[in-house]
């Protein structure tokens, strides 16, 4: 995985301090936003579409979980954290299927188990993800502690907190155990369609931004603006918790 100069990583945010204003702007429209779905949270026309439905239903699962992942900005902010500064197909392909066995396997084994787990508490834990790869891009842990730890495994192993953050709405669709097992299936399919679309569009974006030379200048001040993205996430999902 190729990583920015050094002296990308040892600017001072000073330096990016106008470029960090208008990203941070940005970044509030999206959250502000994103924040009406709160989190990618069941919306009472799917809750109540499901309710009513019983059986196999392969098509409308694929569509929620479609929506489900390309609405979860939290899901998509941590693959474009991912994603960053990795150039080769295969370096990507790698990273995003460590990312979709972790979130799979504890989204499929969360609903057929019933694990359920506070909402506020595990999409908190999915903002400290973000912020967690934020400071990893910019080269923070090497810095402050000396070693670079392993992104394979923190990809992996934070895909099993995303999963769990999936399983805990799916079990708000109070899903009929009739045709459960398909119908989970089926939506961890349309959560893989929903997330290689996600990508699909980061990559193109990033594509035509890697060309430009603001490319290394402005990285760092994304990855802070990201960074500042999973606080905010967390700390709203920490205030939902004491609050309720």
């Amino acid at each position: 995985m190729r990583r920015p100069p050094s002296a990308v990583g040892s600017r001072t945010l000073g330096a990016f301090a106008p470029h960090l204003t208008s990203g941070l702007l940005a970044l509030g429209m999206i959250l502000a936003f994103a924040s009406s779905a709160f989190a990618h949270a069941v919306t009472a026309g799917d809750q109540g579409y499901i309710q009513e439905i019983s059986g196999v239903n392969i098509i409308p699962f694929i569509y929620l979980g479609a929506k489900h992942m390309v609405t979860g900005y939290d899901h998509i902010l941590f693959l474009l954290g991912v994603i960053f500064f990795l150039y080769r197909m295969q370096h990507i392909a790698i990273y995003v299927t460590l990312f979709a066995i972790g979130h799979s396997t504890t989204m499929l084994l969360g609903v057929y188990f019933n694990i359920g787990i506070n909402s506020y508490i595990i999409d908190a834990i999915i903002g400290l993800s973000v912020v967690y790869k934020a400071l990893d891009n910019m080269g923070a842990y090497q810095r402050w502690f000396g070693f670079q730890p392993n992104t394979k495994a923190a990809t992996l192993i934070f895909g099993l907190f995303h999963g769990f953050g999936l399983s805990t709405k799916i079990l708000e669709y109070d899903i009929a155990p009739d045709g459960l097992v398909p119908n989970l299936l089926a939506f961890n399919v349309g959560v893989e369609i929903g997330q290689l679309l996600a990508l699909g569009a980061i990559l193109i974006v990033m594509g035509f931004w890697r060309k430009s030379s603001s490319f290394f200048r402005h990285a760092y001040t994304a990855n802070v603006a990201m960074m500042t993205a999973g606080f905010l996430l967390f700390g709203y999902q920490v205030a939902g918790y004491f609050v309720s």
